[in-house]
């Protein structure tokens, strides 16, 4: 990442992380496919794939179709990217920095992470909150569950890659067999068979396809898809990041879409359309029809490493995209500390915690939706901006080094920035949610924007849009 007192900052970095634990690469494929399945597959994606479902049948199929393809235009762009700035710990901001400069370089980091993890992880907290109340009414006090999950998995962070990598692999793997088994028995109606007249069943024909209405779907099939891209901050800690993370990114995508259309089958064997579109937890009375109450442990387990999986990653790669900014001057000195025994970014692993916790605990559970379709705005934004830099540092610096190349270049970026605009015209299902969700998105971002607007002009000293000069 390049200081903003010099272009030698890569090495400052390298030397910071280099004197502790946190550059070993013990982080393998098998793990990186997890940290990439592991923040894609949340209970928020699941409820998403099944309301798809349910709004548009085939239309849905289509619309997942479109949103694969801008994922894995996404995945190109971010691979090229990373494995630029293999020593920027493959943040945003330092190619951002490099293609447009520092305020849009803060702002986009803030923009596509941090505000994201603020409203997306505040809303899966809230749905295990939801479940934990679903399946054991009166049990157990509100937010004691999901605040527990925060802060056990801060910690394991705080301890270092390892405990991290281990954990991560025991989640993902817990997560991706429950799927598979609710969508395999449902298909094939081992456990109990599926109705054979289901009132107000999915239908599945060609209208939505053939009238172009299956685009309005897009937005939601694309909250499915988004994420793999937070193995990127973890580019020193992978072993071969040349040919590993690419490779983890894009294989990672295809697992995670054969994964959601199986699951979705079978839920249209079971379930009805009011149930699907109506429900706030379909994938609870999806495993309930599936195995009656023998699913509950299933259910548990589906919501539960959902929820980790995903924390864990981002609890992983955020605070290494802000400890990165910090040594770079674009963020507060404090988040560059790191812990004198694991190596790891402590101050801020505590700083996203703290900021995940915050909604959570000031917003109700009617809140989900709205958080969920603001963090998604938000996400887009910052992928709009990645491939921007892409086609900037193609033309302003041809010269630099490219281990992984966007193939057909630059068709994956344009089609990426025309999509993700779309998606983020078209993200709310009614006009009053639309207002609000780009008035709590927007304020947040205006107020990034003016503190990152101050922060470059009054502390860096920088052109707000003055690029610095990649090394190498």
């Amino acid at each position: 990442m390049n200081k903003s007192t010099a272009s030698a900052a890569p090495d400052t970095l390298l030397q910071d992380v280099s004197s502790n634990s946190a550059v070993k690469r013990g982080i393998g494929f098998a793990t990186m496919i997890a940290i990439c399945i592991g923040v894609v597959v949340v209970q928020g994606s699941m409820v998403s794939a099944l309301q798809g479902i349910g709004f548009g049948g085939a239309g849905f199929l289509a619309a997942a179709l479109v949103a694969f393809l801008l994922a894995q235009c996404n995945a190109l762009t971010f691979a090229e990217l990373s494995l630029m700035f293999p020593r920027a710990g493959g943040t945003l901001g330092s190619y951002t920095e490099a293609a447009l400069g520092h305020f849009p370089a803060i702002v986009a980091v803030y923009a596509g992470y941090v505000v994201v993890a603020m409203f997306g992880l505040s809303a899966e907290l809230m749905l295990v909150d939801a479940v934990i109340d679903h399946l054991f009414p009166g049990m157990l006090p509100h937010t004691v569950v999901p605040l527990a999950i925060l802060a056990v998995l801060t910690v394991l962070n705080i301890l270092g890659t390892d405990v991290f990598a281990r954990l991560q692999n025991l989640l993902t793997f817990a997560m991706v067999t429950a799927l598979l088994v609710v969508g395999l028995t449902a298909v094939t109606g081992s456990a109990n068979p599926a109705p054979a007249e289901l009132a107000g069943a999915v239908q599945w024909n060609w209208d939505g396809i053939l009238d172009g209405s299956f685009l309005g779907l897009v937005a939601l099939a694309m909250w499915l898809l988004v994420g793999v891209e937070f193995i990127c901050p973890l580019i020193q800690e992978v072993r071969d990041p040349e040919r590993n993370v690419p490779r983890a990114m894009m294989l990672s995508l295809c697992l995670v879409f054969g994964i959601f259309l199986l699951f979705c089958w079978g839920a249209s064997r079971y379930l009805a359309l009011d149930t699907l579109t109506g429900s706030p937890l379909p994938y609870l009375d999806y495993v309930d029809a599936v195995f009656g109450k023998a699913g509950l442990i299933v259910a548990i387990v589906m919501a539960v490493t959902a929820t980790c999986s995903t924390v864990n990653t981002v609890l992983a790669s955020v605070p290494r995209m802000l400890h990165g900014m910090a040594v770079n001057g674009q963020s507060f000195p404090q988040l560059k500390r790191l812990h004198p025994r694991f190596g790891t970014p402590w101050v801020a692993i505590l700083f996203m915690a703290a900021i995940i916790a915050l909604p959570f605990l000031l917003l109700g559970q009617d809140s989900i939706v709205t958080l969920l379709i603001a963090a998604s705005t938000s996400w887009l934004l910052a992928y709009m901006v990645a491939h921007l830099d892409v086609i900037v540092l193609r033309r302003r610096h041809p010269q630099l080094a490219r281990p992984f190349r966007t193939p057909f270049y630059p068709l994956p970026q344009l089609a990426g920035l025309l999509g993700m605009g779309y998606v983020a015209l078209n993200n709310s299902p009614s006009p009053e949610m639309t207002q609000t969700v780009y008035t709590l998105t927007g304020a947040v971002l205006l107020v990034i924007g003016v503190i990152a607007a101050l922060w470059v002009k009054l502390v860096m000293k920088r052109g707000l849009f003055q690029p610095e000069t990649p090394k190498g």
